[in-house]
């Protein structure tokens, strides 16, 4: 053999065993989880005080504070400190290399002048959209923070429409003396002509019709800015500040590698239209811990862009650590979707309590999105209080589902193309559920059921117990279910390969309701099924041989 060919065959061994690594490197696990990289700063500090900043409640300090930021960053970097006061201002610009720190008993109070916001273009779920300049933004940066104890608020209630049904007799009248507009069948207020002109105005806002920001200016009011928003930065750390009191979302970050979220607080009023709390977005290595979220909608939010157009940006959100965080109050407490279409892939959530949310561990998603959500493990979940489901899988988000009597064969195939969602491959352990409408809802597309879905080790005290529909590799492990309706306590529709594996539960009217020709291969391992005054229900062409181990 010649000296190239061996050459030859060592280079290609060693490539193939780069690669190898590098696959290796790809497997995360609870063992190996992903890694985060932390920025870092020069000491260096500059207090806005230099810069003319006025701690009145009454000076714009906009002027003053994007100084300091800016002379901070062309120094090479640093912090740039908001000493304790109130200090009133406009939309903020972050810069590499800056960690602007936010001491304790700082108020950073952003302007209720709208006209301070100019419009730009900007990125609103998960579309290409005109918006107001947020309140702190940053593009293309690296080794960024906002750091410290203090708050940041955002005056989200001047921008905010608002129902009359979720405020008080008081709190209503007082909102209408204030001024605004209120509908023409006296439910709902809303901020000013403008907001009204964009929300009755088809395509308000879209980029791509040809039309300039100029021609949105009738309807700016309209354009609700998410408070915080990262686009393209890389070590990102956001840590102890308390973000509040949002527009729209509180913290928005796009396209971001490296980010660190820990011990911060986010909150908005629990009836904040579309107060998310966090939306990480088409983010890779990201750290979300120790952290509190008070939300108006969905509390931890992951997301990868909308249909055609995420499709597109073909960025998942991945190497994803979410623990030892709160949220009350919610939409849902962890949420992937609805505007997921990128896909999301190796999340991993641990040691969460949620309360008072409507859902507890939610995930959504509709015809039309497309994208690829797998590799999720989840362990060690509390919840109290969940007004809704416990745990969601849910693909007709805002679409309805077909019901049992007119549709459970649903005849009308739909093809499944890209734009078919896929959710697969859920590993969840170890969820106490206390106080819930459903412990489990889990409802497939006819054409794409959810797959590959293991529950273990999790107690849930609930009203209702657990509907499986249009799935295929459920596996539910050491569940119990103590539920006050149980006729049936579980019910499984169109779905085949599914275990029950040791199911306790109280008192039960009807164990089994199966329904559907697809429901196959349904096995009961462990389970005492003597308690329940009825063991199994078929109906809707399911045949009687589809439930195995029932004794």
């Amino acid at each position: 053999m010649s000296v190239i060919k061996i050459r030859f065959g060592v280079a290609i061994l060693l490539l193939a065993g780069c690669f190898t690594s590098r696959a290796q490197v790809r497997q995360y696990s609870w063992q190996h989880l992903p890694q985060v990289s932390k920025p870092s700063f020069k000491k260096d500090t500059i207090n806005i005080l230099k810069y003319g900043a006025k701690a009145d409640g009454i000076t714009l300090n906009t002027t003053c504070i994007n100084k300091a930021i800016a002379a901070c960053s062309a120094k090479g970097g640093g912090v740039v400190l908001i000493p304790q006061g109130l200090w009133l201002t406009g939309p903020l610009v972050m810069k590499s290399n800056v960690n602007l720190h936010v001491s304790r008993a700082a108020l950073l109070q952003f302007t209720d002048d709208k006209s301070q916001y100019k419009l730009v273009e900007g990125n609103y779920e998960g579309h290409a959209a005109v918006r107001n300049e947020s309140p702190i933004s940053g593009t293309d940066l690296t080794n960024i923070a906002i750091t410290g104890e203090g708050i940041i608020d955002g005056h989200g209630e001047v921008w905010r429409a608002i129902s009359k049904e979720r405020l008080t007799e008081a709190e209503w009248k007082k909102l209408v003396a204030s001024g605004g507009v209120v509908s023409e069948n006296g439910k709902s207020w809303y901020p000013s002509e403008s907001y009204v002109s964009g929300l009755k105005t088809p395509g308000a806002g879209v980029i791509g019709n040809g039309k300039t920001l100029k021609d949105n200016e009738p309807f700016k009011d309209f354009f609700r800015p998410n408070m915080l928003v990262l686009t393209n930065c890389k070590k990102v750390l956001l840590q102890g500040v308390t973000l509040q009191n949002s527009p729209a979302w509180d913290i928005h970050t796009l396209l971001c590698e490296d980010l660190t979220v820990q011990n911060a607080r986010v909150r908005n009023p629990w009836n904040a239209q579309n107060g998310d709390g966090i939306d990480v977005e088409s983010c890779r290595n990201v750290l979300i811990e120790g952290s509190t979220f008070d939300a108006g909608d969905d509390g931890i939010c992951i997301k990868s862009g909308r249909d055609e157009e995420g499709r597109k940006r073909g960025k998942p959100t991945e190497n994803v650590i979410v623990r030892d965080n709160v949220v009350y109050r919610a939409h849902g407490g962890f949420v992937i979707g609805s505007e997921m279409s990128g896909g999301a892939r190796n999340i991993f959530v641990s040691n969460c309590t949620f309360i008072g949310t409507d859902i507890g561990l939610r995930f959504k998603t509709t015809r039309g999105r497309g994208g690829v959500v797998e590799n999720i493990f989840i362990k060690n979940i509390s919840m109290r209080d969940i007004a809704h489901e416990a745990i969601l899988f849910d693909m007709y988000y805002g679409g309805k589902s077909p019901g049992e009597d007119d549709n459970v064969n649903d005849q009308a195939v739909v093809p499944v193309t890209e734009a078919t969602p896929s959710f697969r491959k859920f590993y969840v352990d170890n969820v106490v559920c206390n106080g819930a409408e459903k412990a489990l809802m889990i409802r497939g597309l006819p054409e794409m059921g959810i797959k590959d879905i293991h529950i273990e080790n999790s107690t849930f005290k609930t009203v209702k117990g657990a509907d499986v529909i249009e799935a295929q590799g459920v596996f539910l492990k050491n569940i119990h279910l103590e539920s006050k309706e149980t006729s049936p306590l579980i019910n499984v529709q169109n779905s085949n390969n599914i275990t029950f594996n040791h199911i306790t539960y109280g008192g039960t009217q009807l164990l089994f309701k199966i329904s559907g020709k697809k429901s196959q291969q349904i096995k009961l391992l462990n389970t005492d099924a003597s308690k329940a005054k009825n063991k199994v229900e078929f109906g809707s062409g399911a045949a009687e041989n589809a439930l195995t181990g029932l004794k």
